[in-house]
């Protein structure tokens, strides 16, 4: 048989290891949520860049890619047809911000 001080050492062992697994799952939680809002802040950096002041100059508008002076397959046509996506984002865009800001308001 085990001893009352067995039994509730036991116990607090288990309360320990659940309280590290909350705080385990918290800490999950908060690092995806910050992870969502970068992502969601690159998502509008891309959305908003000008394709004629800024794109243009440094050869990353979709012109490049059709007038054959950049290859689709690259990583430059890569990076501006992910450019070029984000743009259409913008609506989508929009509603996610406004989630992003009401949990803020709401949690902190």
């Amino acid at each position: 048989r085990k001893s009352a001080l067995q039994t509730t050492n036991g116990k607090k062992r288990e309360r320990r290891k659940r309280r590290r697994t909350v705080l385990l799952l918290l800490l999950l939680r908060m690092s995806l949520w910050t992870l969502l809002q970068s992502v969601l802040l690159v998502a509008n950096a891309f959305a908003v860049l000008n394709e004629e002041r800024f794109l243009e100059p440094k050869s990353l508008s979709q012109s490049a890619i059709t007038s054959g002076y950049v290859s689709a397959h690259g990583f430059k046509g890569q990076l501006i047809g992910l450019i070029y996506a984000a743009s259409y984002l913008r609506m989508p865009l929009l509603a996610a911000n406004a989630i992003v800001i009401f949990v803020k308001v709401l949690f902190g």
